[in-house]
């Protein structure tokens, strides 16, 4: 019998205890889960879920959390009866069936880490794990490890919505009480690492620590910078930047000592990269270690094409030391510079604008950005959405209580704070073109290296942002974005439009985030 926190799983199969990542490519391959791809990688189908299933996911509303929870349409309440029939149905499904699992870390910081534990029925979900969460090499630690938090992942189990009560056959069910995730109906991976983040999410901001979804990068002198972000906005690629060490990107702590990476391992966006844009990521796909979801590949040759394949979510999976220039111990002091990320499908921000510590809050209060085809089921274009604290689907909390945690620390570290538009110029989607990678490197270069500390600003008229009027590095015509669409009125129209969006979304919060944030986004 195997124990599971207060879990018994009993009558399993074999159970394959830590293994390496050469056991785990065996297993895989022996079990027909995937390929192995040329030079490496490890390629898997995820099949009718390549994106995260958004309104598949739940929280169980229980006496202990339940008065700190954020209810609504994002942390959507389960009830434990409905959790403990799911739960029973998983422990049937898994008699006599083989189980993988992989004991790791949540956290870099040794003072706020978590034990994790992953028990999954396929082979290259746990080299997944293992890719994605910290690793403890020590086999006598590993043989007296408890974990803190479990996950149990059974993509090829279904729900059953009239009795169980989930929406569909896929279910992500959160139980703070039982410190127990519960994942079924998909393969999608990023559901296993997106559910420890939630966790972290509410953990992390009851001892003073902000949790960010966020990539971030350091210096040779020891200045960080970190760039909050949806998926699709640039935080792995804009992160990922020779001459600055990566600390992490996508999932990190931010406490009274400095930033700490959640994760072991990056997961990137795969569709399109190329060589030229993006080379450090590129050369991941060419790694032994790597595990590559969706992606097309010559079933003779081996070889990947990038540019063509059945999702635009195509991602890949790969250890943090695949990326030559990696900070040392996965930490770095305070950030300097802080990087808003978006993707405004609208074409009406600018590539870079300075906020004030209230816009800072403002934005990120409200989290605009546009889900870029893919990244939740059913987005086939890019959509103008607004996702509180740049990842609402993983904020257990309300948006204010991380709010507030990042007014305090701009306050107390004097870190500078920037809006990037990575998305759309000249027009609206389908009209205009989306921001060069280049472009978006140099204006942050441009923050990062004082550049823009001396020039001129000037003030949007209805978004109140402080826009430089030169940059190295990125056409001066491209600063201002009104100027870049053909029809000036047609630009007003839009901006306003997407002015009139930010007020009604920011109605949300308007009474617990104040008057004085309240009136730092857009004027009318």
């Amino acid at each position: 019998m195997l124990q599971i926190n207060s879990l018994d799983l009993r009558n399993v199969g074999k159970v394959y205890h830590n293994l390496s990542t050469p056991e785990l490519y065996e297993e895989a391959i022996r079990r027909e889960e995937a390929m192995v791809g040329h030079l490496g990688p490890l390629v898997v189908s995820t099949g009718k879920y390549t994106g995260r299933s958004a309104n598949d996911k739940f929280v169980v509303r229980e006496p202990g959390t339940e008065a700190q929870i954020w209810w609504g349409k994002i942390n959507k309440p389960f009830e434990p009866v409905d959790f403990d029939k799911v739960l029973y149905g998983l422990r049937s499904y898994l008699q006599n069936k083989d189980i993988f699992i992989q004991d790791a870390y949540a956290g870099a910081d040794p003072n706020y880490r978590i034990k994790v534990r992953v028990i999954s029925e396929h082979a290259w979900h746990s080299l997944f794990a293992r890719t994605m969460f910290i690793r403890e090499f020590d086999s006598e630690v590993l043989d007296s490890f408890q974990p803190d938090y479990t996950v149990i992942h059974c993509p090829d189990f279904q729900a059953d919505p009239e009795d169980e009560h989930t929406a569909s056959e896929a279910f992500i069910l959160l139980n703070l009480d039982k410190k127990l995730v519960v994942i079924g109906g998909t393969s999608y991976a990023g559901e296993i690492k997106k559910s420890i983040f939630t966790v972290m999410n509410y953990l992390m901001p009851l001892q003073g620590v902000l949790s960010l979804h966020s990539s971030a990068n350091v210096g040779e002198e020891g200045d960080s910078a970190v760039f909050f972000g949806l998926s699709g906005t640039g935080k792995t690629t804009l992160s990922t930047e020779a001459g600055r060490a990566l600390i992490g990107d996508d999932e990190l702590g931010w406490s009274d000592t400095g930033i700490f990476n959640y994760e072991g391992g990056c997961y990137a966006k795969m569709i399109r990269l190329s060589d030229e844009a993006e080379p450090e990521i590129y050369q991941t796909t060419r790694r032994f270690g790597t595990v590559l979801e969706n992606v097309t590949i010559d079933p003779d040759t081996r070889r990947l094409n990038l540019v063509e394949a059945g999702t635009e979510n195509t991602r890949g999976a790969y250890p943090i030391t695949h990326i030559d220039n990696i900070a040392e111990g996965s930490m770095a002091g305070h950030p300097n510079h802080i990087f808003m990320l978006t993707a405004d499908a609208f074409g009406v921000l600018p590539p870079i604008s300075r906020l004030t510590p209230e816009q800072a809050k403002y934005h990120f209060i409200s989290g605009y950005t546009a889900k870029v085809a893919g990244t939740e089921r059913g987005v086939k274009e890019p959509q103008a959405t607004f996702s509180a604290c740049f990842g609402a689907p993983f904020m257990p909390l309300h948006p204010t209580v991380y709010a507030d945690l990042l007014g305090e620390k701009i306050a107390k570290h004097g870190s500078k704070v920037w809006l990037v538009n990575t998305g759309w110029t000249g027009g609206p989607y389908g009209v205009g073109e989306r921001f060069k990678i280049a472009h978006s490197r140099a204006v942050i270069r441009a923050a990062i290296n004082g550049d823009l500390d001396d020039v001129e600003y000037a003030t949007d008229p209805v978004f109140g942002l402080a826009i430089p009027t030169e940059c190295p590095g990125i056409p001066t015509e491209l600063l201002a974005p009104r100027g870049t669409w053909g029809d000036p009125a047609a630009y007003d129209a839009k901006a306003t439009e997407l002015a009139g969006r930010f007020r009604k979304n920011f109605e949300e919060f308007a009474d617990q985030a104040g008057d004085e944030i309240a009136t730092a986004g857009p004027t009318m």
